[in-house]
């Protein structure tokens, strides 16, 4: 018996060990969790229940150059109710209220929300979803309800805010305006002003407090932000709307007509290098023209005819060739290593000068001009292309700019045909931003300046940042030259391969151009050549203010491929609407001469006025209009019967003045 009693106190004594070694190890746990692990836990335990939600900030407006608004952000809201939160007193007395407040804001009857919001009450919904895309003034209006203005804990409101991006003007510029946002990969994709000055535009991101109350459901802790979010700047662009609208509908006009794959326009203001409008318009399968690529910035691609600018320019500057210096088209056809140059127009032009065969678009003439002149030095023309900055980019702060082509001496394109083939834009890559460059340099009578797209950054009414013009090349040539190129240009327009766009009405002054694509890949639609169709130039031509490109890609070949009846109408279209449609001030010549008889009727009328009159004057003889300013002075009612002077009155002369006395006059 006594082993037994012995064997049992053994066990108790073993359990109340256990015992006292698991109630040890609970409170070491215990002291664990408390002293060494409870931040960790009670953060952990935060972050599964509370935590900071990201509000991004508004971006930026964009506006062009004349205040229009490009681009701007709305604020976009969402409104929720915790049917749980309102006690049932708060909820009793408001629901009424607030069923009329949300009926007469929203649309739906006051019965409808009644119902919705007491099922919500009653079926414990924390999330129920009131109404979506409000606009600030309604989500204000929607905050001050019965119920709601109690707030979020007391009231049961949940307000969610997101950010929209609106262009007002809608499609037109779209590409250039731009657009910076995350794919579906998580990578930003940026694009247009938008992108290229997001550090301005994006301002600083704000935090919001919110508690966890359901599975992937979260509330504000509170009204307030935790950190409020920073507005952008406001970005100030060159783009003008109203140049923007005629470029844009200008070019869709005739993509639509030629059935082109795309195409592009670019309007730049001379002496700035603003650029007042640029479309880039793109064909879809179903036909429809949109702006799915940059292609002034982007597309690099050989220029064609509208680089011989070029080669008129060195030829003269470097005194190689004069416009009169006269050279034999080869009956349209010359062979350099046995390739062949030949001229559009069969059988060539006979003998012709300089200046015809550029105003005519001979490959010929400028093809052997360059040749012949730059054969024995031609780093001496290569040099003159890159001291204009066509061998690279042009720097532009908008994202995707296209890489130039220019065969470098002993590089790995140059070849024997490199010169003459240059000479009239093959073997060379251009975009049509570059081409454009150039132009406006001729226009900007040889100082050549950085396309712009951006004025200046602004907070409100402050200037944070001023863009300024930016010189590429102060003179890119003699002015003597530049007289002789701008003449050959007007010409050109007047009587060469553009006669067909000009207009004695307003001046104009370009180059028009015509390039095979994919030439190399055989002949026919289906190896993949086409036509590029172009028109570079400014105008006025004599006072040049606006430089333009147009560049129209693979026009239906049934209906014409030639740079002056694809390209050349855009052009034509673009300066005749701001030509004819700009308000013009007409100045009024001799303002101050004196005429002798208008003076002795005003000095008749004057003296008559000084005299203090009791009684009716004689104003037999004056004029209607002289008359009734001199009766009606005196406080006389007038009536007029006929057009002219006055024959007869009504109240005779020497009558005493009553005081609204009613006097009729006859005229003839």
């Amino acid at each position: 018996m006594a082993i037994e009693d012995k064997s049992i106190s053994y066990r108790i004594y073993l359990f109340a060990l256990m015992v006292v070694i698991i109630v040890i190890a609970i409170v070491v746990k215990l002291t664990n969790i408390q002293w060494v692990e409870g931040d960790y836990y009670r953060k952990l335990a935060k972050e599964r229940s509370v935590k900071n939600f990201v509000i991004p900030a508004n971006k930026g407006n964009i506006y062009s150059s004349d205040g229009s608004l490009l681009a701007t952000s709305i604020p976009n809201y969402k409104i929720r109710f915790d049917a749980l939160a309102p006690t049932d007193v708060n909820f009793n007395s408001n629901i009424n209220a607030l069923a009329d407040s949300l009926s007469g804001l929203l649309g739906k009857s006051s019965n409808e929300y009644r119902t919705s919001l007491t099922r919500a009450r009653t079926l414990k919904n924390r999330y129920y979803l009131i109404a979506r895309d409000l606009s600030y003034t309604d989500y204000i209006r929607i905050k001050s309800f019965p119920l709601f203005k109690l707030g979020a804990y007391k009231g049961g409101i949940i307000v969610e805010q997101e950010t929209v991006r609106e262009h007002p003007i809608g499609k037109i510029a779209e590409r250039t305006i731009g657009y910076e946002r995350v794919d579906h990969n998580g990578k930003t994709r940026i694009a247009g002003i938008e992108g290229a000055f997001g550090k301005y535009l994006n301002g600083k991101d704000g935090k919001i407090l919110k508690q966890r109350i359901a599975k992937g459901q979260w509330k504000p802790l509170r009204d307030n932000n935790e950190v409020e979010p920073q507005d952008g700047y406001d970005i100030v662009s060159t783009i003008d709307v109203y140049i923007q609208d005629i470029a844009h509908h200008a070019l869709l006009k005739q993509l639509e007509y030629y059935e082109a794959d795309h195409g592009s326009v670019v309007v730049m203001e001379c002496a700035t290098g603003e650029i007042k409008a640029i479309a880039n318009l793109g064909r879809e399968t179903n036909g429809n023209y949109y702006e799915k690529l940059n292609y002034a910035i982007g597309e690099s691609q050989e220029p064609g005819s509208t680089f011989k600018l070029l080669d008129l320019i060195a030829l003269l500057d470097d005194k190689k060739a004069d416009t009169s210096t006269i050279y034999d088209t080869n009956g349209g056809e010359v062979e350099y290593y046995r390739r062949k140059v030949r001229d559009s127009h069969k059988g060539g032009y006979g003998k012709i000068s300089l200046a015809k065969g550029f105003e005519v678009s001979s490959n010929t003439v400028m093809a052997q001009a360059i040749h012949n002149s730059y054969k024995d030095n031609p780093s001496q023309f290569i040099d003159r292309i890159n001291s204009y900055g066509f061998n690279k980019p042009l720097g532009l702060p908008i994202e995707g700019e296209g890489i130039p082509v220019i065969p470098q001496v002993n590089g790995p394109r140059w070849s024997g045909i490199a010169l003459p083939w240059m000479a009239y834009g093959y073997g060379v890559s251009v975009t049509p931003m570059q081409m454009l460059t150039l132009y406006n340099a001729v226009a900007n009578d040889g100082e050549m300046v950085k396309p712009i797209f951006v004025k200046e950054v602004k907070e409100w009414n402050k200037t944070i940042k001023k863009f300024e013009k930016e010189i590429i090349n102060p003179r890119i040539c003699s002015p003597e030259t530049i007289l002789k190129v701008k003449a050959v240009l007007e010409n050109t327009v007047k009587n060469g391969t553009g006669k067909k766009l000009y207009s004695k009405d307003f001046s104009m002054a370009g180059k028009t151009g015509t390039a095979q694509v994919n030439y190399g890949k055989g002949k026919g639609a289906e190896s993949g050549m086409y036509y590029s169709s172009s028109f570079a130039g400014y105008f006025p031509a004599d006072k040049p203010k606006y430089s333009c490109i147009v560049i129209i890609h693979k026009p239906s070949r049934e209906k014409g491929i030639y740079g002056a009846d694809v390209a050349g109408p855009v052009f034509k279209r673009i300066a005749q609407k701001i030509f004819t449609d700009s308000p013009t001030t007409n100045e009024v010549k001799n303002l101050k001469k004196k005429d002798a008889k208008q003076e002795a009727s005003y000095e008749s009328y004057y003296t008559s006025m000084q005299k203090k009159q009791n009684v009716i004057p004689n104003v037999k003889g004056m004029t209607g209009m002289d008359a009734v300013a001199l009766l009606g002075n005196l406080g006389l009612r007038v009536k007029i019967i006929g057009v002219g002077k006055v024959q007869n009155q009504s109240v005779l002369p020497g009558n005493k003045i009553d005081k609204n006395t009613l006097i009729t006059l006859e005229l003839s």
